[in-house]
């Protein structure tokens, strides 16, 4: 089955994909559109049946966890029927020529597999090498690099700048997901990054979501400084990866426009002190002061500090499971 070309960047994709790995276009706007409009008339005639059946052909069109498929689902709860179940053909199905002869079967899933991967792979790096297309981002980022490599030398300066370029585009990923305009990084030399949004999220529950995606891209960044490490065994590469993991540690801190106080921002007084724990077993293992420091902020923001009611039980899991992770990069990554 051939891939798909986006009609607004023209980046390609699997047929059977939702949204563009890219520019994030919804592969099925138009007919999402049609669909409205068919909801919208069956509303004005005050036909609840019409309207949620209209609705449900929309749920298959959209992304699990989107902001536009929770409201559909909320307005079909509304109307007393519950969300239709998804008919299209799952993402992970195989094409119907491979349904013949078991090793064939086997050979095109793994081909299959591989080749939505390799798409996936390069809608991400497409999207990755836009943001320096900007005239902004990529002098700021030379500005940032010639400080650091007076500092470090030139290799170790960029790959750490990458990796905080990275960081950086996973809070700009998070913010096109939520249909919320934003700048590419700009960088300030020896300070850091930043980016600029053009409104504020909804909800504490989405900027806590858009500000716990620049870690856990850039808990991708310094993975792959780790593969780099073992294929190659330079040890700068280790060193990039360990920098890049204490980076991001240090953005899980909970205070003010850190990564860490918009997470903590969704959280309830006992899903803090989790985190809190979950920080000081981390401190514990790893012997890391950074970690202490954060875990005493956290104790403080729990018991102190103003706090949601109803907290958001996957904004703690995915706080947690950074914490972990870098906390297992700290321990096992140091490099030689």
């Amino acid at each position: 089955m051939s891939s798909v070309a986006c009609p607004g960047c023209g980046t390609e994709y699997a047929p059977s994909a939702l949204v563009c790995p890219h520019c994030l276009r919804l592969v099925h706007g138009d007919e999402l559109k049609r669909v409205s409009a068919r909801a919208s008339e069956a509303r004005e005639r005050q036909d609840k049946i019409g309207e949620s059946a209209a609705w449900a052909n929309a749920i298959p069109l959209l992304p699990p966890g989107s902001r536009q498929r929770q409201t559909i689902e909320a307005r079909i709860a509304e109307l007393g029927a519950e969300p239709a179940a998804e008919t299209s053909r799952p993402a992970w199905a195989l094409p119907a020529w491979a349904g013949k002869g078991g090793a064939l079967a086997a050979v095109a899933l793994v081909l299959w597999k591989a080749k939505g991967l390799l798409l996936l792979a390069f809608g991400k790096l497409k999207f990755l090498t836009a943001g320096l297309s900007k005239g902004s981002t990529f002098f700021s980022f030379l500005a940032s690099w010639g400080v650091y490599w007076s500092l470090w030398g030139w290799r170790f300066a960029l790959g750490f700048l990458v990796a905080m370029y990275i960081h950086e585009m996973g809070h700009v990923a998070a913010l096109r997901r939520f249909g919320i305009p934003a700048t590419a990084p700009m960088f300030i030399p020896g300070l850091g990054a930043f980016v600029r949004m053009n409104k504020h999220p909804a909800t504490v529950g989405e900027d806590a979501r858009i500000g716990l995606a620049g870690p856990a891209w850039g808990l991708g960044a310094a993975l792959a400084s780790y593969v780099a490490y073992a294929l190659t065994g330079a040890p700068i590469w280790a060193a990039i990866g360990h920098s890049a993991a204490f980076l991001n540690m240090f953005n899980l801190l909970p205070i003010w426009q850190l990564d860490g106080g918009r997470g903590f921002a969704a959280l309830t007084r006992s899903q803090r002190l989790i985190v809190a724990l979950a920080l000081g077993l981390s401190w514990g293992v790893t012997g890391e002061g950074l970690l202490g420091l954060i875990g005493v902020v956290a104790v403080y923001r729990a018991l102190f500090s103003d706090r949601v009611e109803t907290g958001d039980t996957p904004v703690l899991a995915h706080f947690v499971f950074l914490i972990a992770a870098f906390s297992t990069i700290l321990v096992l990554g140091k490099p030689a």
